[in-house]
């Protein structure tokens, strides 16, 4: 049961497993939900955790017109929870406009453009020392051809931002290019959906090599929650989400991650994504989320670290919970029906028995759709999975 005395919690994208997810752990809190969609039709809008669910472009500046018109209602300050990237810039650049309805807990405007896009941030951890992979931004067909000609492939392709254009034609968040021809013709597919194109040296580890940290900064710099994790698999196999991870402890990610954010004074969630190199063991750093949960959150609040209550404690100002030490013990997490795809995926190219994925999957404590209490997201998920499915089906024969 929610607490009506509490200040309420606004989750954005709530048409996301990050958002459900997010919406569901602050309910089980006793905090009051209101949650904000694009697409209310959507099989995680089918959660009964919020008192409301309002309908919004969480990637137009329609997000901010809707929260102007929510705030003088609500009666005391809510705690924003943006959900997916766009969001978050969105809440950045328009922060002047919420503060005085909102509590909103993010890094200076500078700090959140520059690790946001990909170019800027690259380039801040080559001044940090932190190891990157070897990078190539493309902005015409001389970039492709100078990438092509030094680049060891294979490569991936991603834009430096991944805006609502790229994401009006792809779901994919980057491409695999075995060689130069397939970088040459992805890029020329790809070259209108951004502003800059990336083209990124591949570093060779299955997908248990990525590593990531989740944090909570507050308003001093200081960090109060890190929560060390692992990816077992993913979907799409290799350049994919998390469909299932584990937590562990890895320090070269976790110091990594300190280091990071304390250099730019950050403030607000964070995330950093890390893959060590399976030749010469080193680890790289990948990406950085910033300001908002992730896929990967829940494997912290599984393993008994309280990250996004946290937050809202610290910005609402009640005492925070006493759960915020990872303990490095054995908590899982899954996205079941992904996880199926991806585990088939490997099974078909012998790279994973059936034996093997039962014992991946056991002991898991989360799913990330799931619940018992919840059940309908579930349901209507697989319900939405399955028709496409047989939509693909019946234009495969045609």
């Amino acid at each position: 049961m929610t607490d009506p005395r509490k200040p309420r919690a606004i989750v954005f994208a709530l048409d996301s497993m990050t958002g459900l997810q997010t919406a569901r752990i602050l309910a089980r809190r006793g905090v009051p939900v209101i949650a904000i969609a694009k697409d209310p039709r959507h099989p995680c809008c089918r959660t009964r955790v919020c008192e409301q669910i309002l309908t919004a472009d969480t990637a137009s500046v329609g997000l901010i017109h809707v929260l102007e018109s929510l705030g003088p209602l609500l009666g005391r300050k809510a705690v924003l929870y943006p959900c997916d990237d766009m969001s978050v810039l969105l809440v950045s650049r328009h922060r002047e406009r919420l503060v005085d309805w909102f509590q909103v807990a993010l890094p200076a405007p500078d700090v959140v453009e520059t690790l946001m896009d990909k170019r800027r941030f690259y380039a801040l951890a080559r001044e940090m020392g932190l190891p990157v992979p070897g990078t190539f931004y493309l902005h015409g067909e001389p970039d492709v051809t100078q990438a092509a000609g030094e680049l060891h492939f294979p490569c991936i392709v991603k834009p430096s931002v991944r805006t609502e254009q790229w994401q009006r034609h792809t779901t994919a968040k980057a491409f695999r290019a075995a060689d130069a021809g397939e970088l040459i013709r992805i890029y020329r597919t790809c070259a209108g959906w951004a502003e800059c194109l990336m083209a990124q040296e591949w570093i060779e580890g299955p997908d248990e090599s990525l590593y990531s940290c989740n944090c909570y900064f507050d308003g001093k710099g200081e960090p109060l929650v890190t929560f060390v994790a692992r990816k077992l698999r993913q979907w799409p196999p290799e350049i994919g989400t998390s469909c299932l991870g584990e937590e562990c402890r890895n320090d070269v990610v976790l110091e990594s991650c300190l280091r990071l954010f304390r250099n730019v004074n950050y403030r607000g969630l964070g995330y950093v994504e890390m893959k060590c190199d399976e030749r010469s063991g080193k680890h790289y750093m990948i990406e950085p989320n910033v300001g908002r949960p992730t896929g990967r959150s829940a494997i912290a609040e599984a393993g008994g670290v309280e990250l996004l209550y946290t937050m809202y404690c610290d910005l609402v100002g009640s005492p925070l919970p006493k759960n915020r030490e990872q303990k490095y013990g054995n908590a899982k997490w899954i996205y079941f029906r992904r996880d199926v795809q991806s585990a088939f995926h490997y099974w078909r190219r012998g790279k994973l028995t059936v034996a093997e994925w039962w014992r991946s999957v056991r002991g898991c404590r989360r799913d990330a759709i799931f619940s018992w209490k919840d059940p309908a997201p579930f349901w209507y998920d697989l319900l939405r999975a399955t028709r496409a499915h047989r939509r693909r089906v019946a234009g495969t024969l045609r």
